[in-house]
Order: structure tokens, then C-alpha cells, then sequence
């Protein structure tokens, strides 16, 4: 098929100032299909504040469809009832909707990206608008259309059982890791980062939103227990505030963990490869993840790493890692202890990390992307 001339767009009006998982994906994404110089035209849809997110000197062809900065309730709404007009406007041949959802009228065809389903298996971990408009939205998205890209075996998994949808309409295509996640030797840009954050050596590293989902109950309770024995231990939570971020702050005043706890915040991205280089451990306690690309971005910089026996976690990990079963208080607690104090194993776990991320690369998340682009214009115009 002559794809010469077609315009394919995606929607990238959902991305956060500060952006995380999902945020990160549709940023790289974009990046690495315009550095594949690919024979279409490529329309980017984004809110004024959030070009400077995507956009790199070297990044290619892009044709910017810039929008006012809006709310999250408001871009919904805009979503269903001013986007469908600028698709038509810009004369698109195919919309990629990268953040669950897409607009229940739309004329032409689309690929949505589903990250994980946890509005349907963990509505609890959610505020209550997003518990009542994304089940329902996502339901008509997966319908709707052409095809969805799940990020995972196992969210495609939960995709059929919950929604009903046939697997031939799923792609599998992962999550990649930038080049700069990588082991680092610069001893000067390390040293120059853990002043800059005023980082001790031999911390213990969580890095992700900090929202219930991600279970830092469990890693506080954990790290409690352990500092009982060894007071010098740090712990570093490295991330954006989520919902529920004040209940975290309640449980670490309440063991007594203030001089032993860092909330260090979110990281801008230049300086999170540094981060990683420099924990002694890595752990990842979530309950449930789509993908969960912290873990990939530790194992690519080396970083022993800790992580939950649940939904993708084992798959992206692989046996790079250390798994444990989710909200067990006491096998995390003797994970920690063990890996602490076994140097074989810390080294043996540094060296697999980096050869475990290696299978995943943007680019190629870029390309089996573009070839569903492909197949979705084959088969919308030949049907």
C-alpha cells in the first residue's frame, strides 16, 4: 500500500506537566516514529505547555496542532466534542488516541493504546471521577476502534476478560527505555547529582507516582522493620505526589521514620539515570502494573532490583530481578534484608539488569507501532 501521503495524527492532549508511565510512552513514542523518517505525514495534537515535553531539535517531521492548556475534566470533555471537528479539519487518515481513550465519533481510523485496566480491577485506587468516566469510556474506545495496543501479555489478557474483546484486534507492542538509562562511571556527574539532592550512599530506591496503587504501605512497613535493626538505612521515594500522598506522609511520621525517609519528589528526567546509579537497590512493590517502566529503567542502569509476582511485573523483569508476592510485609521485608547483605547476588543482578532492558528500545516500539498503522489503513480502506 502507497502510505506516500497519509496523514496519521496522535492525541497528545493528555500529557501532564510532570509525566509518568503512560505520559512517558506517548513522548517517546512520537520521538522515535519522526526519527523513523517514516512515509507519512505526522500530526501532533498538544496543549501549548506540553510541546516543549515532546519536541527535540533532531525529532524529525512534525505538523503541530497546538491547543490552550486545559483542565483533565475539560480535555475530556473536548476529547468527544472539539476533536473530532480538528481531525476532519486536518484531513486525517488515522488517529492514534495513546491514553485509553478516543472520541465516540470519529471519521477515520484509530488505534488506542491501553496501559492497564486497572479502572476495572482496582477502581478503589482511584478518585471517583475517574472510577465512573473511564470504565464506560474505555468500553467504547475498545469497540470503537481499529484496533488496541496493549503494552503487555498481561494487559492484553485483562482487555479480553474484562471487556470481551477478540484478541486478533490486540497488539502487544512494550514500553521501550532511553539509551540514558544505562550503568554510568562518571564518578563526578554522580557525586555532582548526590549533592544536588543531598542523597547518602547505599539508599534504597522507589521511584513512580506516589499513590496507593504503588503499595508504599507495604515497602514503609517493610523498611520499619529493617530500620529497627540497621537505623542507618535511607530510603529515597522518588516521585510526584499522587492522590493519597498525604497518607504516606502520615506513615512514615507515625514509625518514625522522618530522619530515615526522603521524599525527594519528582526527578526531572535528565538527572533520574544518576539516581538509579547511584541506590543500592531498587524496589517496586505495586499491586498492579500495566508495564511498569520504573523496573525497566532500574534494570538498564544496573540497579539490583526488588519487585512484585503480579500481573506484567514478572514478564518485564524476567529473572533480572528479585519477585515477591504483592502486600507481603514480610517477604519484601526479608528480600531487602537478604539483598542487602549479599554482595554475589547484588553483583550478579547488576550485570543481568542491563542485558535483561536491552530487548527494550523505543525504536522498536516505534516500528511495530507503525506497522499496525499499516495494517489498520489496509484494512479500513479495503473495508
Amino acid at each position: 500500500m502507497n502510505m506516500k501521503k497519509k496523514r496519521i495524527g496522535i492525541d497528545a492532549t493528555a500529557l501532564p506537566p510532570q509525566p509518568a508511565g503512560a505520559g512517558i510512552y506517548t513522548i517517546n513514542l512520537i520521538r522515535s516514529l519522526a526519527a523513523l523518517n517514516p512515509d507519512f505525514e505526522l500530526y501532533v495534537f498538544a496543549q501549548q505547555s506540553s510541546r516543549r515535553l515532546i519536541e527535540l531539535e533532531n525529532s524529525g517531521s512534525i505538523n503541530w496542532v497546538l491547543l490552550p492548556d486545559k483542565s483533565p475534566p475539560h480535555r475530556l470533555v473536548w476529547e468527544q466534542t472539539g476533536l473530532p471537528g480538528l481531525v476532519r479539519k486536518t484531513g486525517l487518515d488515522l488517529l492514534h488516541s495513546p491514553h485509553y481513550t478516543r472520541p465516540v465519533s470519529l471519521g477515520c481510523a484509530s488505534v488506542v493504546t491501553f496501559h492497564d485496566m486497572t479502572f476495572f480491577l482496582y477502581p478503589r485506587y482511584h478518585t471517583f471521577f475517574k472510577r465512573i468516566y473511564f470504565p464506560a469510556a474505555m468500553r467504547k474506545s475498545a469497540r470503537s476502534a481499529d484496533a488496541l495496543i496493549a503494552v503487555s501479555e498481561n494487559t492484553k489478557a485483562d482487555i479480553i476478560q474484562h471487556l470481551g474483546i477478540s484478541a486478533s484486534k490486540i497488539h502487544i507492542i512494550y514500553h521501550g527505555v532511553d539509551d540514558r538509562f544505562k550503568p554510568i562511571s562518571d564518578k563526578n556527574f554522580l557525586n555532582t547529582i548526590s549533592q544536588k539532592y543531598n542523597l547518602p550512599a547505599g539508599f534504597i530506591l522507589y521511584v513512580g507516582v506516589v499513590e496507593p496503587r504503588k503499595n508504599l504501605v507495604s515497602l514503609l512497613s517493610a523498611f520499619h522493620e529493617l530500620n529497627k535493626n540497621n537505623n542507618n538505612l535511607i530510603l529515597v521515594i522518588a516521585g510526584q505526589p499522587g492522590w493519597g500522598y498525604n497518607e504516606v506522609k502520615k506513615i512514615v511520621a507515625g514509625y518514625n521514620l522522618k530522619d530515615s525517609v526522603i521524599l525527594a519528589g519528582f526527578i526531572p528526567p535528565e538527572d533520574l539515570p544518576a539516581i538509579y546509579n547511584l541506590a543500592k537497590i531498587f524496589v517496586y512493590p505495586s499491586i498492579y502494573e500495566g508495564f511498569g517502566l520504573p523496573v525497566l529503567e532500574a534494570l538498564a542502569c544496573g540497579t539490583p532490583t526488588i519487585t512484585t509476582r503480579v500481573s506484567s511485573l514478572p514478564e518485564i523483569t524476567g529473572d533480572a530481578g528479585i519477585l515477591v508476592p504483592p502486600g507481603d510485609d514480610e517477604a519484601l521485608r526479608m528480600a531487602l534484608q537478604t539483598l542487602l547483605e549479599d554482595e554475589k547476588e547484588q553483583n550478579r543482578l547488576s550485570k543481568m539488569g542491563p542485558q535483561r532492558a536491552v530487548r527494550f528500545r523505543w525504536n522498536r516500539t516505534a516500528q511495530e507501532t507503525l506497522d499496525v498503522y499499516k495494517q489498520v489503513l489496509e484494512e479500513y480502506e479495503s473495508g
